[in-house]
Formats: C-alpha cells, structure tokens, sequence
C-alpha cells in the first residue's frame, strides 16, 4: 500500500470513529426510579419524581440515623416536558429516566383532564423505556404514593412494582399493564384500557418518614386495591373484587388464583386454586343487526382446602366440584360483563373479535361501538373447568372427625 493510500485509509477511519460524544458521568447523574402525576390547583401537571440515592441504597444496615434510600422533588407545568425542566432548578443533577420503571397517575386528573395526554412525552423520548409499568393512585394523590418509604423493598417503586406482579401470578384481581400496552388500548376503537389501581391506608405522612419502616407494623401501608376502568381516555369507574377477576379471566391474564364453592349447603367450603387458564373470545354471526360473543374458558387447579368432609377417591365428587368451578368462573365474568355494559365500556377487546371476524361489520358498527351496540351486545360464556390434584391426601381428616 502507497503511503498517499495509507494517510488517505486512516483520514477516513477517524470519520467513522465517533469516540464518546454522548458520555454521562454517574455523579452527573439523578436516578429516576417513579413519577407520580398528579393535577394542581392552576389545572397544571404537577410531577412528583423520586429518585434513588445510590449509596443509601447500597447500604445493608438499618440504623435509626439512616438517611432516606430516595429523594423527592416536585415541580408543575402545562405539560409533562415543562414540569421535568423546570426541575433542575432544585435538581443538582442531569434527572435520567432510562431506569424509571413506575408512572403513578392520581384518580383525579385520570377523570377529569383524562390520560391521553400524558404518555406522549414518555413515549418519544429514547431514554424512557415504554415497558415502565402504569397504575392509578385510588383515592389519593399520585405524589403521596411516590413519596412513601415501604418495608423489605428500599425503592418504593420496587415496592409497586414487585407487588402487581405477584399479585397478578397469586390472586387474579390486578394487570401489571406497561406504557406500549396502554397506548395500544388508548388508539384501539374496539378496547378500552383498565389499569391497576394503589391504595395508601394509614397515617400518611409518617409514611413518608424513615422511622415507620423500624416498626413490626408500619403505620403507613401501601397496597393494590381495584381496576381502574376507562372509556375515551378517562376513568369512569372502578372493578373490584369478582368482578375485576372476571376481568383478568376474560382478558386471558390470570396466571394462578384461588376461588371458594359451596358443598352441600355449606359457603365456601372448598378451595379451589386454578393453576392454569386459558380464554378464547370471539364472534358468533347472527341473523339479527348485531353479532354476539362468546367466550370459551378453560380452567386446570387443584384442590387447596376442604372445611366439610368429602371423599375426593370418588370420581362423581370431582365431577361435581368442576361443575362447581365452572358456575363461579361464569358467575363472575356475567358480573364483570353486564357492568361493563352498563358503564359502556368494552374493556374486553370484543370489538376488536368483531374486527377480526368480520371486518366489514365492524367497519359498520365501530363509530358508536361503545355506547350502542356494545351494551347490547348478547355473549354466551362457556367454561370447562378441571380438578388435576387433590393435595397428599384424598380423604380428609375431617371425615375422621365426623364419623
């Protein structure tokens, strides 16, 4: 190689080098762990932002002196991106976002301003990460929900976070619902969004202060409490209970649960815990002017707890007691279906069956979908449910007892 084509070959190699134009120095740099949104007297977004004091956290002793494991700032604007910016008049540190994984909405501003809003700022910038998980602050301010400290998880957002998830895969009742999954709801003219929603109970702002997490019961506690349901971008109304995880079985997300049946007169007298469930929604044609749905449920669990004496050795008590599940699964999707319709709200996606089944009806039926031809929408509910084990033991020692 000539020496002309040398200095030529390295003179275009440093073009392609672009070396460390976009470095970030870590002691430059605020943490961002949760925002919490909430709506000010002046009709302005106010922005709760906690953000995680690294050296507190890294910290595995608990002593009555320790410092916070976050820090709390707030600051409020016309929009999302004015109220971050104007923070850094209190923030010492560039505020990072690529590590936030919580966005707390107040029940207020999700009902009166809406949520339409809020997530295009989120969504456009390339350092927040639209997997950040969203829930709706139930009777209280988002901002009171970022800044409590919470036992056993240092972050309070780890906190919300870990407890959705678990609460998801045990109990049935929440749907840890991301930033990609909300606006896909947001955008869609046959799904409206649910969210879940958070509680605090207690004395609040001593929740706020280190010394109620050195206590066997803190005074403040945090703990996920109903659906929030929506319908144009705005809560409208709250499931809790049979009818959120009426819910949760037919939107196809819950991973394990528990439900209680009655036996020969006697109320909840089995446990039932569904270990597997998988649901199927779609359109039924119809000779009429409107299509109906169905949705085919089907169950797999075990049998967790019996308080009257049974005999699972017999097949046609087994038979019985899935007979059983199959009435309480379709009980409390009928529940969660007729008052869904009569908020008119289709939060199950069956507009969307209808678009897939159909795509010419829809094109018919989708511009007063919601309040019209949703509410009286005609579903049928079929479930098949399953008992695969009865524990260690079939004959409970209560028949013992009995006999």
């Amino acid at each position: 190689m000539s020496h002309k084509r040398l200095i030529l070959f390295i003179t275009f190699g440093i073009f392609l080098l672009t070396g460390c134009w976009s470095q970030k120095e870590l002691t430059d740099l605020a943490f961002v762990s949760a925002l919490g949104i909430d709506i000010d007297k002046e009709g302005k977004y106010l922005l709760t932002i906690q953000i995680v004091n690294p050296s507190n956290v890294a910290s595995g002793k608990q002593s009555a002196g320790q410092t916070s494991p976050i820090t709390i700032y707030s600051s409020s604007g016309n929009n999302i991106i004015e109220a971050s910016r104007r923070a850094t008049k209190e923030v010492s540190r560039r505020l990072y976002y690529a590590h936030a994984n919580l966005i707390v909405i107040s029940e207020e501003l999700a009902k009166e301003e809406g949520i339409y809003e809020i997530f295009d700022a989120v969504e456009r910038d390339p350092e927040f990460r639209t997997t950040t998980s969203v829930v709706i602050a139930n009777g209280t301010k988002a901002g009171d929900i970022v800044k409590v400290l919470t036992p056993l998880e240092k972050i309070p957002a780890n906190k919300v976070i870990k407890t959705l998830e678990f609460s998801e895969q045990r109990w049935g009742e929440f749907i840890n619902v991301n930033i990609q999954d909300l606006i896909k709801n947001l955008i869609s003219a046959g799904k409206e969004p649910v969210l879940s929603g958070f509680k605090l109970y207690g004395v609040v702002e001593k929740g706020k202060k280190m010394e109620s997490n050195q206590q066997s019961t803190p005074e403040t506690v945090l703990s996920a409490q109903g659906m929030a349901i929506f319908k144009d971008g705005k809560l409208i109304d709250w499931f809790e209970g049979e009818e959120a995880r009426g819910t949760t079985l037919i939107l196809n997300k819950v991973k394990s649960t528990g439900m209680n049946i009655n036996w020969k007169g006697k109320k909840e007298a089995i446990a039932y815990e569904m270990v597997r469930q998988n649901t199927k929604v779609s359109m039924k044609s119809s000779n009429k002017d409107l299509p109906s749905i169905i949705i085919h449920v089907r169950a797999e669990g075990d049998i967790g707890e019996v308080t009257v004496p049974v005999n699972l050795n017999d097949t046609n008590v087994l038979l019985e007691i899935e007979k059983e599940v199959e009435k309480e699964v379709k009980k409390e999707i009928k529940m969660a279906v007729q008052h869904a319709q009569k908020i008119k709200s289709d939060i199950f996606g069956f507009g969307e069956a209808v678009h897939v089944s159909d795509p010419k009806e829809w094109k018919r039926l989708k511009h007063d979908w919601n309040d019209v031809h949703f509410p009286q929408l005609k579903v049928e509910v079929v479930v098949d449910a399953y008992v695969r084990r009865t524990g260690i033991r079939n004959k409970s020692y209560l028949s013992s007892i009995k006999d």
